[in-house]
């Protein structure tokens, strides 16, 4: 397999919109791994990178992955819905670039934090591990009402109904405490004829609950929109997504900030991997990059 697997996705087309940024800061809203900053750091000489994640792990993973370039980058634990903030404690006003890789990633799925139902673990998803909230929590204690509307908006999902009227019966008998009892009523509650298809069943309810613990699309909506406000003339803003939700978030963000003529969007549709990288990186076949420039 080729070493380019561990790269993050969409790199080469993230590193091509930043290319004419000679000297300043970007913003890599959703550090992680640190994964897309060690390419810029390692591209951009001139370039400083302000890292933000809620995820403490994340933070000292990024720190590992980027201390070559020490006095480079600056690390800050929070959730990127205080870009505003952040900047103003850090004394600027505007920066060159934001970059905001959206949702779950490879590195939060290595964490036990029951984000997959591929290893049995418990229900958590919570990527601020100091909140109190949890997937165990919503699973079983939400109303009947309030999962429906959960798994099937943010999830898309159309067995909703059937999902959650077999989860709150297994939870009369008992809590559901793992990933694995979750994922198995998923199965159970979809046409066995559906049942063996290319996405796993449950994929659309651990989206849907991992949402709604991370507060994920208001977190967007604001910070997205913060973002552009900060952003220096002729500067960039770059939003990679993995789902519908999201993408729709992004896109009617930027149209409205292309209304008020803040905005140039520089991606008619957004740019989706090539076959390349599918095959180096399989989980990024679903992600969508959109691309402003601030005017």
């Amino acid at each position: 397999m080729s070493q380019l697997e561990h790269y993050p996705v969409l790199h080469r087309e993230v590193l091509n919109f930043f290319k004419d940024i000679k000297k300043g800061y970007i913003v890599d809203a959703t550090i992680g791994g640190g994964g897309h900053s060690f390419l810029i750091l390692k591209k951009l000489p001139e370039v400083k990178i302000i890292g933000i994640d809620k995820d403490e792990y994340a933070i000292q993973t990024a720190d590992q992955k980027l201390k070559q370039f020490k006095g480079r980058y600056n690390l800050i634990r929070s959730s990127f819905k205080n870009i505003d903030n952040i900047l103003d404690q850090l004394g600027l006003q505007t920066v060159q670039g934001f970059l905001f890789d959206l949702g779950v990633s490879i590195f939060h799925l290595k964490t036990e934090r029951g984000f997959s139902f591929q290893k049995d673990q418990p229900l958590d998803m919570r990527m601020d591990r100091s909140q109190s909230l949890t997937a165990y929590d919503v699973i079983n204690k939400y109303s009947k009402n309030l999962l429906e509307k959960i798994i099937f908006e943010y999830g898309e999902e159309k067995f909703a109904k059937r999902i959650v009227k077999n989860i709150i019966e297994e939870r009369k008998k008992n809590p559901i405490k793992t990933t694995k009892q979750l994922a198995d009523i998923v199965y159970r509650s979809y046409p066995p004829p559906l049942r063996r298809g290319r996405i796993h069943p449950a994929t659309k309810t651990f989206q849907a609950i991992r949402i709604e613990v991370n507060d994920e699309l208001s977190e967007i909506k604001l910070g997205v929109s913060k973002g552009i406000e900060r952003l220096e003339k002729g500067g960039i803003i770059q939003v990679i997504s993995f789902h519908s939700l999201e993408d729709r978030i992004v896109k009617n963000i930027f149209r409205e900030a292309k209304k008020l003529k803040k905005l140039e969007i520089l991606t008619k549709k957004p740019i989706t991997p090539g076959m390349e990288e599918i095959k180096e990186n399989p989980p990024s076949r679903s992600a969508k990059l959109r691309v402003g420039k601030r005017v």
